[in-house]
């Protein structure tokens, strides 16, 4: 009985001590995880310049949840009002400047730490042909800057987007 007792304790301590090591293994909580403001929304060009797709200040939110959802708003700086102060009497003109100074999409998202990814899985989109898209992105985050790059922006041709947020603290 002594046997078995003392054979049961060192299993359990044993067990305890490796689920302990093995825990540590564990991925933390998603650390991406935050609220970001807007620093830059820029096509990087072949020569090295860059076009500021909405402005030299754009504004926007980032917004990750720790469970795999986000939502991302983008406008230019600047936006002219619309004449007649109704959106549903917008001119052809201010319609497509509302909708070319406007990127939003939310859905979920996965987080590949090894390779640096990560994927937007979009649900809805102020760009509708991006609705059920899936976008991988190369990634940089140190904490506080979190910094994406679109290897094939809307804007077509041969450049690289780069998007650039600041985590709200």
């Amino acid at each position: 009985m002594k046997i078995r007792l003392l054979l049961n304790f060192c299993l359990l301590a044993w067990g305890t001590a490796y689920s302990q090591t093995t825990l540590k293994h564990i991925p933390e909580t998603n650390t991406i995880a935050g609220t970001y403001l807007l620093i830059s929304v820029d096509n990087l060009l072949a020569n090295g310049s860059r076009v500021h797709l909405y402005g030299d200040n754009p504004h926007g939110i980032l917004i990750i949840d720790d469970k795999g959802n986000y939502s991302l708003q983008i406008v230019s700086e600047g936006r002219s009002k619309f004449a007649a102060g109704d959106k549903s009497k917008g001119t052809d003109e201010e319609n497509r400047l509302a909708i070319q100074g406007n990127n939003s999409h939310f859905g979920t998202y996965t987080i590949d730490t090894g390779k640096r990814m990560i994927t937007f899985y979009i649900q809805h989109a102020s760009f509708p042909n991006w609705e059920g898209a899936k976008q991988v992105r190369p990634f940089e985050f140190d904490g506080k800057m979190f910094k994406y790059t679109v290897p094939a922006p809307t804007t077509g041709g041969s450049v690289t987007g780069e998007v650039v947020w600041k985590r709200v603290e």
